[in-house]
């Protein structure tokens, strides 16, 4: 079953969403991400998926006090992604008290280092954000856009033992223009391991189509601004999960 993974994106300190990754086509929700995260707990949010955008951009975590806060505060799993470059920064975001990790950037650049990585904190705890516009990988904030083809980094990281996938289609994110069911489908047909659906996930029709794939490894769908826009609710989507 698809579990439904409501998003805070950190930008400043603030809860954010942008437009397709776009840094200064930002709308601002919540002055408090810990109070956001329990706003979603108390929603029905089951896991919460955070990610740092400045840290994205800039290369380094930078949000590792908030995210500290925020697993705190909430009895639920949290994972969290942007600018996880080194070692280092694996372990002083684990040592948050988080769930899981996810590389993308680095995921992209080294993926043979991965394996290393799975034997040393765990598959559970290393995931792979995979973004991707027109079925090409995107890196470093989604700025960059690369000639490695989406499905085969999947085929590459799943093989090194990383326990999740988190697929992003950039060009659907923040756009409410609904999931783009063929490509997740190809992700989860190329790869065993679990993946999670990202970007533009936001009516109980798109939960509908991704549920109508039949992947057994499909296990979550992450959804932001349709959730802060109140165009839909946590609850509703997980009913038409569970349908």
């Amino acid at each position: 079953m698809i579990t439904i993974i409501p998003a805070i994106d950190l930008k400043g300190g603030k809860c954010v969403r942008l437009r397709q990754g776009v840094a200064d086509d930002e709308t601002v929700y919540s002055d408090s991400p810990v109070e956001m995260a329990q706003h979603w707990v108390k929603e029905g949010g089951e896991f919460l998926h955070v990610v740092d955008l400045d840290g994205a951009f800039e290369g380094t975590p930078v949000h590792a006090e908030v995210l500290r806060e925020i697993c705190a505060a909430i009895d639920i799993p949290v994972e969290i992604g942007g600018g996880i470059r080194t070692d280092e920064d694996i372990e002083t975001l684990l040592a948050t008290g988080v769930t899981r990790v996810i590389l993308g950037t680095r995921a992209c650049e080294h993926p043979e280092g991965l394996a290393r990585l799975v034997e040393r904190f765990g598959g559970e705890r290393i995931a792979a954000g995979i973004d991707a516009r027109d079925g090409m990988v995107q890196t470093k904030g989604w700025v960059e856009t690369t000639d490695v083809e989406a499905g085969a980094l999947a085929q590459q990281v799943a093989e090194a033992g990383v326990g999740t996938i988190i697929y992003t289609d950039t060009s659907r994110d923040g756009m409410l223009d609904g999931v783009n069911a063929f490509e997740m489908g190809k992700i989860c047909s190329a790869v065993s391991c679990e993946v999670v659906a990202s970007g533009g996930v936001s009516s109980v029709e798109d939960i509908r189509r991704l549920t109508a794939l039949n992947c057994e490894n499909l296990t979550g769908a992450i959804v932001g601004k349709a959730l802060y826009e109140e165009t839909v609710t946590i609850k509703q989507l997980a009913k038409a999960a569970k349908a």
